[in-house]
């Protein structure tokens, strides 16, 4: 379930991107470096080569704190920490140190920022990838709450679009090209732009059609709680893994009498398992209501 690789975003501020950088070097080791750009960048190549970089958004409302108040800052205050190609064995806890210290400096979160992760696209199928529609389709209700999506934040990951779900599903494409064409048919056709319309969804395929090759997961407020981004992480891999494992997958959406009981047992079945995930449950069902170990109630 947790094999494949993955690349995570995580937008955030209250600190300059130039001091992101130097505390990614304390945590990562290397040196950083000022690269610019169109999104002035910091770059830190860190001991084992790899590149994180530390870049502006501009949909990030930049602040920082002064006496306990979160007041307007500039846009250096605007980071977006930009990960490596990483893979859960190795890199998580090297993730979740990064996260900690980014939040010891003085980052922090507020309603305008996400996290984006981006799955290693290369083992899927038109099969998986109608598989992952579905999926996503299904879950979409329980998901949004469950993850608490801020409103603000809704335009830039929207549920799957009902539309596009039932002509993936009545035309079954067999092939990429086909998968392709029903992904943009609504926003004109096939269009290489970075910032096209069809990826600011839940679900977004415009990565993988365009270069990089990912399937990108949109739906994750930000935060620099290390418990939390490995539950996000956690989450993003065993979706991939369900995506690319199962024979098929319906977007019927299932009755819900109770959420944290549904929520629960779906992420166990998808590979949640023992002690080992157990604060990942936690956090993924805390918002939800219902009991988490009774369908119906509570034990009498």
């Amino acid at each position: 379930m947790l094999t494949s690789q993955f690349g995570i975003e995580i937008e955030f501020t209250g600190i300059t991107r130039q001091r992101a950088a130097e505390v990614a070097v304390a945590v990562l080791g290397g040196r950083a470096d000022y690269v610019g750009g169109g999104y002035e960048a910091y770059r830190v190549k860190a001991s084992d080569g790899r590149e994180w970089k530390f870049v502006y958004d501009g949909s990030i409302h930049a602040q920082f704190k002064q006496r306990g108040r979160k007041i307007n800052a500039s846009s250096d205050d605007s980071v977006e920490l930009v990960s490596p190609i990483l893979t859960y064995e190795r890199d998580m806890d090297t993730l979740q140190n990064l996260v900690r210290a980014l939040r010891k400096a003085g980052g922090f979160v507020n309603d305008s920022v996400g996290i984006h992760i981006h799955l290693d696209g290369a083992r899927h199928s038109p099969k998986s990838i109608r598989n992952f529609i579905n999926i996503v389709a299904s879950k979409n209700d329980l998901f949004y709450k469950a993850l608490q999506i801020k409103p603000d934040r809704m335009r830039y990951c929207k549920k799957m679009d009902e539309s596009l779900v039932q002509k993936m599903n009545e035309r079954r494409p067999r092939t990429m090209g086909q998968i392709r064409d029903i992904w943009y048919e609504a926003s004109g056709g096939f269009d290489t732009r970075h910032y096209h319309s069809s990826r600011y969804h839940f679900l977004n395929l415009h990565s993988f059609f365009t270069g990089h090759h990912t399937v990108e997961l949109r739906g994750f407020n930000s935060t620099l709680h290390a418990g939390l981004v490995r539950s996000y992480v956690v989450l993003a891999l065993a979706l991939n893994h369900q995506a690319l494992t199962q024979k098929s997958a319906s977007a019927r959406k299932p009755q819900t009498e109770n959420e944290k009981f549904s929520m629960r047992t779906y992420l166990v079945r998808i590979g949640f398992v023992g002690d080992a995930f157990k604060n990942c449950r936690e956090h993924l069902c805390k918002h939800l209501s219902g009991n988490a170990a009774w369908r119906f109630g509570s034990a009498a």
